[in-house]
């Protein structure tokens, strides 16, 4: 089983995710990441390497990040903590910075016993799969052991939070004057930065999910709880709510009559936005295959192509860059703005989110009217081969229902990439066809691909 999965590095802490783990791997980077011809001149200038550290608030977070930061300085790294920090915000400072590359520790909206480390690259960019594959290869093998003035250095990165601030409140195409936000910050990495830059912005805020105590990250609130946001916003009759996720590299929204505006309605207010501003480049989005039809559609009527992409927004990522593409992202809520960020921001996302708002003077329900949204059946059905989902008798039913459908609908079959079992999407312009499309489809899954 190979070490990384889709986001680094993730399992329970302190089960398979110990601190000698962290510290080796951290060790292996150093090594790997430590090549090249910018490496090779630092060290040639009698520098050391520099590497950026964070990691989200909860409890296993405090040893892990120790030992990942001793791992790069017994390899002659100097180390930049930065303390409790979102995901993006790492991602940003390693380029801010000019660092060697950067490490964040996090299990993302994973519960609190879980944790994980995300590595970056030079510029805050994701490692590619060869280069993660050769980091687990070099956990094996000799490590950097320099002595003397050659060990690396840990200091505290000071002013992290005030440059991550700086950098979010300088994309802002308009202020936030006059709006009232409520934040659910899921108790984790957004709690301090995310309710100070949207106050710094002119929005009057209300906070909830924002005492993080090590062991609350994600409990009951955040971007995959969204009910507490949605009645709070109601309550205090707030114009939206927003809510990221542990690490913040995520971001719903819910309008001001608590109904929630997901990753696809987003994308797509923001991608008619930076249309009318000339700032979406080639007229393109990229997202996934999991995106609805009613943003595809949306995107056709406002004269802007969709590219389409597995499902992971890493693969999101890799087509952006490849085509240089300034907008992607998941239904999740991981949207991409390439102008500012190299990876997801919640915090960017719904402060751009707010910014619409104000510029365009309307509602968030206006605003995500720009699509609608396909009503869509998702069941995960296990017991069965996912090794087998090119079955001829399961790609002949798939055909079948996506002709009988046409253009009203739409129909995808997946297997799924880290559990045993197989994924059946159906969305149709009725909840209730979308329904019984879908069960037939997972009668003749069950039937042909069990185990």
């Amino acid at each position: 089983m190979p070490l990384f999965g889709t986001d680094g590095v993730r399992g329970l802490a302190n089960g398979p995710l110990t601190a000698d783990l962290a510290l080796t791997l951290a060790q292996a980077t150093a090594v790997v990441l430590g090549q090249g011809r910018t490496a090779e001149a630092r060290r040639a200038a009698g520098k050391r390497l520099t590497a950026v550290v964070a990691r989200d608030p909860r409890i296993s977070g405090e040893f892990l990040s120790a030992a990942v930061e001793a791992g790069l300085a017994s390899s002659g790294v100097d180390v930049l903590d930065a303390g409790v920090l979102p995901t993006p915000a790492t991602a940003y400072l390693i380029a801010d910075m000019d660092a060697d590359f950067g490490v964040m520790v996090s299990a993302s909206h994973n519960p609190a016993p879980d944790n994980g480390i995300k590595i970056f690259a030079r510029g805050g960019v994701k490692l590619p799969d060869v280069v993660e594959q050769r980091i687990e290869e070099a956990m094996s093998g000799p490590k950097l052991q320099p002595t003397g003035a050659a060990v690396g250095r840990i200091r505290r990165f000071a002013d992290a939070e005030d440059r991550y601030v700086v950098h979010l409140l300088g994309s802002l195409p308009h202020r936030l004057d006059g709006l009232h936000v409520v934040l659910d910050c899921a108790h984790g990495a957004a709690s301090g930065v995310s309710p100070e830059t949207f106050r710094d912005a002119g929005a009057r805020v209300t906070v909830i999910g924002a005492d993080p105590d090590g062991l609350n990250i994600n409990d009951g609130v955040g971007s995959t709880h969204l009910d507490q946001l949605a009645e709070h916003v109601v309550r205090v009759g707030a114009d939206v709510g927003i809510a990221h996720d542990g690490d913040a590299d995520r971001c719903l929204a819910v309008d001001a009559e608590g109904r929630v505006v997901d990753g696809d309605q987003i994308m797509a207010i923001i991608a008619v936005a930076m249309k009318e501003r000339g700032r979406l480049k080639d007229d393109t989005l990229v997202t996934t295959v999991m995106s609805n039809l009613g943003l595809h559609r949306a995107m056709a009527d406002h004269g802007i192509h969709v590219e389409k992409t597995a499902v992971g927004d890493r693969y999101v990522l890799e087509r952006m860059n490849e085509g240089s593409f300034s907008l992607g992202g998941e239904q999740s809520g991981h949207v991409i703005m390439s102008d500012y960020a190299t990876t997801g921001d919640g915090l960017l996302t719904g402060l751009h989110i707010v910014a619409e708002m104000a510029r365009q003077k309307k509602t968030l329900a206006e605003l995500a009217s720009v699509m609608t949204v396909y009503p869509q059946v998702l069941i995960n059905v296990t017991g069965v081969d996912r090794t087998r989902v090119s079955d001829p008798v399961v790609a002949e039913a798939v055909a079948a229902a996506s002709d009988e459908l046409g253009d009203s609908g739409r129909v995808l079959l997946r297997a799924s990439g880290t559990e045993q079992l197989v994924r059946v999407m159906v969305e149709a312009t009725e909840a209730s066809v979308a329904q019984s499309v879908a069960d037939r489809l997972v009668d003749v899954v069950r039937e042909r691909l069990a185990l």
